[in-house]
């Protein structure tokens, strides 16, 4: 410490007290020596070979303040020997120091008796020292150290700590920094205030404390694991693949419920300092998992949904060594309620079928809802015969109408069955394609019935998949019209052909309507179907017409073209296109179309009847239409079913006297034509003529043909006398 000549050459003055310690400019002490405790010559005998050797700058001042000892190192950092210094007032020499702390702590020391130690900034050179001050009898030690570069590193890293905390604060989530030891060093404010987020016993941990000992208290054993494997890894700088943070999700119960925190740990520097955040995302995971909740959740009725069904059935079938058993329920007029009482019934009631259904499950099985009016149930550990037991035990829980809206609704269900394989390895959808087929057989049977799986069932559906999907492309191409003749039973005489449709496939070869029809009727094609037929049975009698084969047309109408109303425009565009008069047309109905909707089917065929489209009945006998309703309708025909002409047979046979006979009293009493369908042997012939039909077809008399043959066959019984019955008669007998 090198002061100025003029302030060396400066006279003592006796009431000045003060002292400028010196400090070494290198290591403290030397290595294994430091003057930590006051030497003999402090307490009041000067033993200047024991200092000369200490690395620490040592002075004596006598309690006036002046030099009385001055060891080598003092020397060396004062820039001046020992001889300038002693009996010399320190603040004379050195009166940077005037009204210092140095000058302040250097005097209290003095008065109380009790040592000191602090740090001091001696501006001159603006270098920190260490200063230890001990008492004694005759005055002041002073012992000092150069500590410039540690103070200062001191201070930057305190500096640098308060920005730190400045940025922590700054945040919103509960932050703490970490030191290389992993202790706390700083908190922010959000930490301080998170008792009730992340510890439930107390306030979270403070500086000086373990952070990992503290998130003992806050995170679940799992959770913590990780948190004790990964930190330590990033304190040490080694992160995987040298990265410099990690982040890990947990849950925790609070004061106020069920929480979440995301946690996130950054390195901030090569010192090993970690920041940690844990931000609150509980209103995120609550959001996340009402989103999942809701995406295997019906929104109606709260049951698991197609997605989350086809879950529950995979796990079913992975059960190796156990068989589970499907069920789907398929409510039977559904649309009707929803028609009829509105949406907000029909809603009501599929929540009341879910929870009734639920009611009658056993503890391990689950049902949802597919979708629309279907309910499927997942059933654990259940063979074929307990699938049966408990489809027909859920079966009577709609035995009680529902509760729907305030309304009691009744409603019934078909219900497929399907069983898991023993090996686990059945694939979700098929199995449900597989219970899908099951119940629309159940559907078929006639509502309210129990149908069981089987691989025919299968077969059977694929068919029905491939008969609408060549519907809709090249199918409609390969349909063709054979006809089966209607001749009368005075004469003989062949007044008509009924049109039959039929499907040449291209690989399963000529295929009946009864192959393909009623899957056209479930997809929309068959009044697209029903209008070919007509555009193409008109024409081909207008054709025929032309030839001289003036031949009565029939052609068979479903129920659903009575629903379309389309009915009349498509039979007056067909008679228009082909120049067919309409009283060589006839439309054929079954029973049960008409009594289906009869008001709309009397008020279409009304209009038919009045462009002179005759209108006949077809398979009598089959349906439940009463009398009364066959009278109200507007038809000219009625065609017997071959159900009444075996009945008949069999009645005649016991004894018992002939009903046909009478049936056909009553049409002809109605105005009514009556033809006999499915005249197959002599003897029928002979009965439907003895009742006094008016008309017949069958194979006895000519089977189904393609439209080339007909005016062969028309030929043959003209060249044969024009009676095609006695042709039939004589064929059989030849």
């Amino acid at each position: 410490m090198q002061l100025p000549s003029e302030e060396r050459r400066a006279p003592a003055r006796d009431d000045d007290s003060g002292v400028v310690a010196s400090a070494t400019r290198g290591p403290a002490c030397a290595e294994g020596e430091r003057a930590d405790t006051v030497p003999d010559d402090a307490r009041g005998r000067f033993q200047p070979d024991h200092l000369r050797s200490v690395s620490d700058a040592v002075c004596h001042l006598d309690r006036r303040g002046r030099f009385v000892y001055v060891n080598p190192a003092a020397e060396a950092l004062l820039g001046r020997r020992a001889t300038e210094l002693i009996g010399q007032n320190s603040l004379k020499c050195f009166p940077a120091t005037r009204g210092s702390v140095l000058q302040e702590r250097l005097t209290a020391a003095l008065a109380d008796g009790r040592p000191r130690t602090f740090e001091y900034l001696y501006e001159p050179h603006e270098r920190w020292y260490e200063v230890r001050v001990f008492p004694s009898p005759v005055g002041l030690a002073v012992f000092l150290r150069d500590v410039d570069e540690q103070h200062r590193a001191e201070q930057e890293r305190l500096a640098e700590l308060r920005r730190m905390t400045a940025v922590l604060e700054a945040l919103p989530s509960p932050t703490v920094l970490v030191d290389g030891d992993g202790r706390i060093i700083s908190v922010n404010r959000a930490w301080a205030a998170s008792e009730d987020l992340l510890r439930d016993d107390g306030p979270p941990g403070g500086v000086g404390e373990d952070y990992l000992t503290v998130m003992t208290r806050g995170l679940e054993p799992e959770d913590h694991a990780v948190l004790a494997k990964l930190l330590p890894r990033l304190l040490a700088g080694q992160g995987d693949g040298g990265e410099r943070t990690f982040q890990h999700d947990y849950a925790r119960r609070t004061r106020s419920g069920q929480a979440w925190f995301h946690l996130q740990a950054a390195r901030v520097d090569d010192a090993g300092r970690v920041v940690v955040t844990h931000t609150d995302i509980t209103e995120r995971v609550r959001t996340q998992q009402e989103l999942a909740w809701q995406a295997e959740h019906d929104d109606l009725t709260g049951l698991p949904n197609r997605a989350r069904l086809l879950e529950l059935i995979g796990e079913a079938a992975a059960e190796k060594g156990r068989c589970a058993a499907l069920l789907l329920f398929d409510l039977d007029g559904f649309k009707t309620v929803n028609d009829s009482l509105g949406h907000e019934v029909g809603d009501a009631l599929l929540c009341e079928v879910g929870r009734r259904l639920s009611e009658h499950l056993r503890a391990d099985d689950a049902v949802g809802r597919l979708g629309g009016d279907q309910f499927l149930v997942v059933a654990h550990d259940c063979d074929d015969s307990e699938a049966a037991a408990l489809a027909f035990r859920l079966q009577s829980a709609f035995a009680r109408p529902f509760e729907a809206a305030g309304i009691p609704v009744p409603v019934t269900a078909s219900i497929g069955v399907a069983l898991t394989t023993t090996t686990g390895q059945a694939d979700p959808h098929s199995l449900l394609s597989d219970v899908d087929t099951a119940m629309y057989a159940a559907k078929s049977a006639g509502r309210d019935r129990v149908h069981l799986f089987t691989p025919g069932l299968r077969d059977a559906a694929r068919w029905r998949l491939e008969v609408a999907s060549r519907l809709r492309d090249e199918a409609l191409e390969q349909l063709v019209v054979h006809y089966q003749p209607v001749v009368r039973l005075d004469t003989g005489e062949v007044e008509g052909m009924e049109a039959l449709l039929r499907w040449q496939h291209p690989e399963r070869g000529l295929l009946p309507p009864d192959a393909f029809l009623a899957v056209a009727e479930e997809t929309g094609q068959l009044i697209p179907i029903t209008r070919w037929v007509l555009s193409e049975t008109t024409r081909r009698a207008a054709a025929w017409a032309a030839e001289g084969l003036p031949l009565r047309m029939s052609v068979n109408i479903s129920a659903r073209h009575f629903s379309t109303e389309t009915l009349v425009h498509d039979v007056r565009e067909a008679l228009r296109e082909s120049g067919l008069p309409p009283e060589q047309l006839t439309l054929e109905l079954t029973e049960s179309s008409v009594a289906e909707d009869p008001t709309r089917a009397e008020d279409q065929l009304a209009v038919l009847r009045g462009l002179g489209v005759r209108i006949a009945i077809d398979d009598f006998g089959t349906g439940w239409s009463s009398l009364a309703q066959l009278l109200a309708m507007p038809i000219g025909t009625l065609k017997l079913d071959r159900s009444l002409l075996t009945a008949a047979e069999r009645l005649a046979a016991g004894g018992t006297h002939a009903v046909l006979d009478r049936i056909v009293a009553l049409t002809r009493t109605l105005g009514i034509r009556s033809v006999a369908e499915g005249v197959e042997t002599a003897e029928h012939l002979r009965m439907v003529r003895a009742a006094g039909c008016d008309l017949a077809q069958g194979y006895l008399l000519a089977r189904p043909m393609p439209p080339e043959e007909v005016p062969r066959w028309v030929a043959r019984v003209r060249a044969a006398g024009g009676d095609s019955c006695a042709l039939a008669l004589r064929s059989r007998a030849g």
